[in-house]
């Protein structure tokens, strides 16, 4: 870290503090993800960082939410979470064939938690450093219109934009039809500038090849490409949330 990094750093716990709240509980990387997703601006890391802690407080405030609250989400075993890419970072993969809109978004919401605080909790070395990031699959292979939810699509975005900063290393669309391009149009309005440039539309034999260059072969299931089987979510027992 760089002495002006420092000194934006030490400015953003100033600013923490002076809004009635503190980073005593936080490393470094940790706030430095909402300084680089508020363009190292102290004042605006800042309140976004307060923002986070009172939402986390009210809407997790057992620190996760555990498999018994989102089990219809679970049911459908659509979220899959694969071993570590290339890079160390824990790879989720979407089957959107398998969702359809959700009557409750209450729940829906608490769901969208629960996948991306396991998933990046996969990614600890043993205890949490900050700054982990994950790798997103969404794979649109043999959707119908029954499974488009694009409400749900921005709902994840948003959380990920408001409540998880920096933590999206790259998302991957698979197989998407002719029909979703205007959807994903639409949805993409929704996405910060710094979101949208982590997002890799695979439509051809080129890129599906660096995509697998890119996870790897041992990671990714053999439908995508890969020697991996596909493990459901579920299925994957962390330590770490059971505490």
């Amino acid at each position: 870290m760089d002495k002006n990094q420092e000194l934006k750093l030490t400015q953003m716990k100033n600013f923490v503090q002076k809004l009635g709240s503190s980073t005593e509980k936080y490393g470094d990387p940790t706030l430095e993800r909402f300084l680089i997703a508020r363009s190292m601006d102290p004042n605006k890391a800042a309140k976004m960082f307060v923002s986070w802690q009172k939402w986390r407080a009210s809407f997790v405030p057992s620190g996760f939410i555990p498999d018994s609250e989102v089990i219809d989400q679970l049911e459908a075993k659509k979220i899959y979470l694969q071993d570590l890419s290339k890079d160390e970072f824990p790879v989720m993969i979407i089957k959107a064939n398998k969702h359809y809109p959700a009557k409750d978004q209450p729940q829906f919401k608490k769901f969208v938690v629960h996948l991306l605080d396991k998933v990046i909790a996969s990614g600890y070395k043993g205890k949490e450093i900050g700054n982990e990031k994950l790798i997103g699959v969404l794979d649109l292979h043999q959707i119908c219109y029954k499974n488009v939810d694009a409400r749900g699509l921005i709902t994840g975005f948003q959380f990920l934009q408001a409540y998880y900063p920096e933590r999206l290393a790259k998302l991957y669309i698979l197989n998407m039809p002719w029909f979703f391009v205007s959807i994903w149009k639409m949805v993409s309005r929704f996405l910060e500038k710094a979101t949208l440039e982590k997002v890799v539309i695979v439509s051809n034999e080129e890129e599906k090849k660096q995509f697998i260059r890119e996870v790897g072969e041992e990671v990714l299931p053999e439908e995508f490409g890969g020697k991996a089987k596909l493990i459901a979510i579920q299925d994957v027992v962390l330590p770490s949330l059971e505490d």
